[in-house]
Formats: structure tokens, sequence, C-alpha cells
């Protein structure tokens, strides 16, 4: 066996040549503690190193599992945070709310930040190491709390990232209040068809119950003023095409601001109160 044949193995189960070249490599890293410079010293993996690499190709292959899932982390920020199941893995846009949340919080002096739906803790936990903010992180999911509370506790954030389980503001305490609210809640009409590795995310991180993805963006906004202090801010990650649709859920908020991804696909929307 050796590294092309176990690249094969992931090109012929339809797996993108480029996608299978970064997820070899993360798992010969992981699970073999082999990386780019082992391959420029020339140093040969043994047979049973290899043959743990190549059950979790096959694994990748035949379930089509996420390797972030495979390996049990995922890459964020420059982090590494614990993934699982109960918890959506990171990915790369929302990478922009968190940079748009930093810069707002760090020319604000903002000491105190909500994150709604913090699943693995990855927004709230970036925003904690990159700022002087407090932030608390809610999510329904307990299991989900538990695997925030792990990556925070990893990332030495404690005091400055908390978790507690509410239903959107559900558990937020009578005078608590926050310079910004922070979210990337479910956007995904019930019922979309998705690829195979978005099936193994909790669907109740991914569907909303209405046909527009707007259910969250709607509960969000209609109860942020109550809790957010004059001249906070909101922000929400958006789903494709949902940009205008919150912009007018959030017309009660100013200096409304869409940011747009590397696809130039609106991705974030910010408004003040």
């Amino acid at each position: 066996m050796t590294i092309q044949e176990i690249l094969k193995i992931l090109t012929d189960s339809g797996i993108e040549p480029n996608e299978a070249n970064v997820e070899v490599k993360m798992l010969l890293e992981h699970f073999a503690n082999y990386g780019a410079k082992d391959i420029v010293m020339g140093n040969k993996l043994t047979a049973e190193k290899l043959e743990i690499v190549k059950e979790k190709a096959e694994l990748r292959a035949r379930t089509r599992k996420p390797i972030q899932h495979i390996i049990g982390f995922a890459d964020f920020m420059g982090e590494k945070f614990i993934v699982n199941p109960s918890v959506l893995i990171p990915r790369d846009e929302t990478e922009i709310l968190v940079r748009k949340a930093v810069e707002i919080i760090n020319e604000n002096n903002f000491k105190m930040a909500l994150d709604v739906g913090t699943g693995s803790g990855c927004i709230a936990c970036m925003v904690a190491k990159h700022t002087d903010c407090q932030i608390i992180g809610l999510d329904v999911s307990t299991d989900a709390l538990n695997t925030a509370l792990d990556n925070a506790s990893r990332l030495n954030l404690f005091n400055k990232a908390i978790f507690r389980k509410s239903d959107v503001f559900s558990n937020v305490k009578p005078r608590e209040s926050f310079d910004i609210i922070i979210s990337n809640p479910p956007y995904i009409p019930k019922g979309t068809k998705l690829q195979k590795e978005v099936e193994f995310d909790p669907e109740s991180a991914l569907f909303t119950k209405d046909d527009k993805g707007l259910e969250f963006y709607e509960k969000i906004t209609k109860g942020a003023p109550a809790i957010l202090n004059e001249g906070g801010y909101l922000l929400f990650e958006l789903g494709i095409g949902q940009a205008q649709a919150v912009k007018e859920i959030m017309k009660d908020f100013k200096n409304i601001e869409i940011i747009k991804d590397l696809a130039g696909i609106d991705r974030v929307i910010a408004g003040r109160l």
C-alpha cells in the first residue's frame, strides 16, 4: 500500500482530486504523525501506519463521513476545534462573521458579547481570543455545549468564553445586557437536499421550520433590542440569497452593512441599534 493508492481510494469514491489530496495529508498527519517535512526528508511510513490511514480513507470513501469527524478536529482561524455529530463543522465563511465581529468589538471597546447557537464554540472562542470581550455562548443542545466548553478549555479561555443552555434568549438572565450579538443560525429551509457530508451535521443546527430559512433571523432580531445596549450591534451569517430578506427583518437597525465572501456571495450582515 502506498500514499498514491490511498489517494485513489478517495478519488474513486467521487471525491474531487484536490480535496482528496488535502484529506490524505490530514489523515497522514493525524494518524501517522507524518507531514510535509517527512516527505521532503524522504522519511518512510511503516506498513502498520499506512494500514491505519488506509482504513480511515476507506471509511471516508464508503460512508462519506466528513474527514473532520474521522479525525475529531476541524481547523478554524488557525486553531483546531473538537468536532463531532452534535455540532456544525466550522466553515471558512464563518471566519468572515468572526473577523467582522472582532473588528467592531475592538473599534468600540466592547466588553460583553453574546453568541446565539454557539455549537462547537468556534465563534465565541475566537472572539474571546482576539478581543478583551467576555462572551456567552448559548445553545439548546447539551452535547454541543459540552463540546464548546472542551474547546474553550483547550484554548485556556476560562472566564472569557462562557456557555449556557438556552433556546435563543430563553435563559438570558434579568438585567443582562450585551454590546454585540453574533449568530450563525440555522438557515436552510426544511426539506432542502444537501450533499452527503453535510447530512452528518445536526439537523437542529441546519434547518428551519419555515420554507425560506428565515425563522431564526426573525426570532433573534425581534428579541435583540431588549438585551442590546444602546448603540449595540447585531451580526448574522447569511445563507445564499437571504441578504435582502434579512435586511428587511433588521429594518429597525441602522448602518446596515452586508459583506461578501470570496465567491462574491452576500455572507454577513451587520446592523447597529
